[in-house]
């Protein structure tokens, strides 16, 4: 995918809420020191008025967010997802999620593309700790177009959202006029009948092109794309597993309580069938180019497709 377009999806949240600001007043940005990388800078540029800095402290500002969404605003808060769902967490459980406020929190620089920044900036729990919260939404987009519609969503939505945005540009794979976003609806990408690929963030492109090579080698692999993975689309999980019999999971995050862990949930209940789950496998990360992680840790095509003609052997 060389020649596709590529954009970072923390770009996108930035340009997303600068457009948004054009057209809500009642929106206001937090950031915590950090809107040159969160690209809520962009915001911060076109209405000064409506962004606070509220410096490097996480968890206070969490409780600033809270704070003004009581009062009828809607406030986005943004950081990097190691601060926005670690550092934070107490904060986010009890003065956001407990009272079911209508806090967004924009969560960028999440998983192992965050490369260079190493094992302590890398958040591969992000998932599964919001999971957690009860009444908390998780969005984890795929590429510009859909950052930007969940940024919309998450808006019009009345309650808690966490959005996960990364560092790394990734390739632009929903711009068609078909394309639609909806809160909780997984979207088929590509149709198959020997196995199902479902995958968020970054790991969509990587799933279809891995979905090509496969067909190269006569494997029919459905793709499926679930941005949201709370509340997650259980009738497509039930619907791929009925279909295929075996289900592959592919997430740039811990393979423990994230989508794989949702889907598998999922499967055990309603529609039994063999899964495997590729992420990141119970490690911290390290210090390295973006691309090359990704691949190291088994998230490229390449590796999918490899553990994939594996799983169906």
């Amino acid at each position: 995918m060389s020649d596709v377009k590529k954009i970072a999806t923390r770009e996108s949240y930035g340009n997303a809420l600068a457009e948004l600001g054009k057209e809500h007043e009642d929106i206001v940005v937090l950031d915590a020191d950090l809107a040159a990388a969160t690209k809520t800078g962009v915001f911060k540029k076109a209405f000064p008025d409506r962004h606070i800095d509220c410096g490097i402290a996480e968890s206070n500002m969490m409780g600033v967010a809270a704070g003004i969404a009581t009062t009828g605003k809607v406030p986005f808060a943004s950081s990097f997802a190691m601060f926005a769902a670690g550092r934070a967490f107490e904060q986010v459980r009890n003065s956001i999620g407990y009272p079911k406020l209508n806090v967004k929190i924009g969560a960028t620089h999440a998983g192992i593309s965050v490369g260079e920044d190493g094992a302590t900036h890398q958040c591969n729990e992000d998932i599964a700790l919001m999971r957690t919260i009860p009444g908390m939404v998780v969005i984890n987009p795929s590429d510009d177009v859909e950052a930007k519609a969940a940024v919309n969503a998450a808006y019009e939505h009345v309650g808690p959202v966490y959005l996960r945005f990364g560092r790394l540009a990734v390739p632009v794979i929903n711009d068609n006029p078909d394309y639609k976003f909806e809160l909780g609806k997984a979207i088929t990408l590509r149709e198959g009948t020997d196995v199902a690929i479902i995958a968020s963030g970054l790991t969509v492109s990587e799933s279809l092109e891995a979905a090509e090579k496969l067909q190269a080698d006569g494997i029919s692999a459905e793709v499926i794309n679930m941005h949201t993975i709370k509340p997650l689309d259980e009738d497509a999980v039930v619907k791929a597993a009925e279909k295929t019999g075996k289900i592959v999971t592919v997430e740039e995050h811990s393979v423990i309580g994230g989508l794989g862990s949702a889907v598998c949930d999922v499967v055990a209940q309603k529609a039994p069938a063999k899964v495997m789950k590729i992420g990141i496998n119970d490690v911290f990360g390290e210090s390295g180019p973006a691309v090359q992680l990704i691949k190291k840790y088994g998230l490229d095509s390449e590796s999918i497709y490899e553990k994939v003609k594996e799983f169906l052997k």
